[in-house]
């Protein structure tokens, strides 16, 4: 897909990985809607782009819907729709149920909400774009955070099932699936098992974003040494969960 003169919305996009989608495909020549929870930084992008701010808890499906009524209605038919927004959430055994239920909210359910109000329409007019944000650990793992890992999986699964079911009627579904990325999440986490081949900077993982969409491909990976680990996880399960495991002694021994 060809992003110029497309309308796109873009969630968690005043930091980070979404910032930098918005401001990219502002230079492609996209129509932007840049929706966060944080109000001033929503509008911080798009002034900045010349695009329209949103603000939007992606935890609540009445809020999602709200901001795809409001785009379809005032700017246009959403074309691609960057569901980025997403959370950290640290621990184990120990995390308590508000914040599996927090994480699962806006990392699982935002996603399951966006379809739901969205991909009817995309399909009622021929076809449209979805391009979710998980992670590398939704392809791997994620040590010392439990509820980012699997929630991040669920993630991943999702947008196969988006892909499977209606890619036959038009719907492109992408997944970017990065390491390390320099943002507000991962201050604090420089030196992390997600760093350990280097932190990108969001630019990099948006032009990478890009090039993803515009040869409509599934698997987006700006770090291309996950995808020699998911080939090592299919190959030798027992082998990959070794090295993980090692992994976990390194950077997280007390869980």
């Amino acid at each position: 897909m060809q992003i110029r003169n497309k309308t796109v919305v873009v969630t968690g996009a005043a930091d980070g990985i979404g910032k930098g989608l918005a401001e990219r495909f502002a230079q492609e020549g996209a129509r932007v809607i840049c929706s966060d929870i944080d109000k001033a930084g929503a509008h911080a992008v798009a002034n900045k782009i010349d695009g329209v701010a949103f603000t939007c808890d992606v935890s609540s499906e009445d809020q999602i819907r709200t901001l795809i009524d409001f785009t379809e209605n005032t700017v246009g038919p959403i074309d691609l729709f960057c569901a980025n927004a997403g959370i950290l959430t640290i621990g184990g055994l120990d995390v308590p149920d508000d914040q599996w239920e927090k994480i699962w909210k806006i990392n699982v359910m935002s996603h399951v909400w966006t379809a739901r109000h969205l991909v009817p329409r995309m399909i009622g007019r021929g076809g449209g774009y979805i391009m979710t944000t998980a992670s590398a650990a939704g392809l791997l793992n994620q040590p010392g955070a439990a509820p980012y890992g699997v929630t991040k999986h669920a993630a991943v699964g999702f947008a196969e099932w988006l892909s499977l079911t209606y890619g036959a009627k038009g719907l492109r579904v992408s997944v970017l699936c990065p390491q390390a990325v320099r943002s507000k999440m991962t201050e604090g986490h420089e030196v992390s098992v997600a760093s350990i081949d280097g932190m990108l900077e969001p630019e990099d993982v948006a032009e990478a974003c890009v090039q993803a969409i515009r040869s409509e491909r599934f698997l987006v990976l700006p770090h291309p040494q996950v995808l020699d680990y998911l080939r090592l996880k299919a190959a030798d399960y027992d082998r990959w969960l070794g090295g993980m495991c090692k992994l976990n002694q390194i950077f997280t021994p007390d869980i």
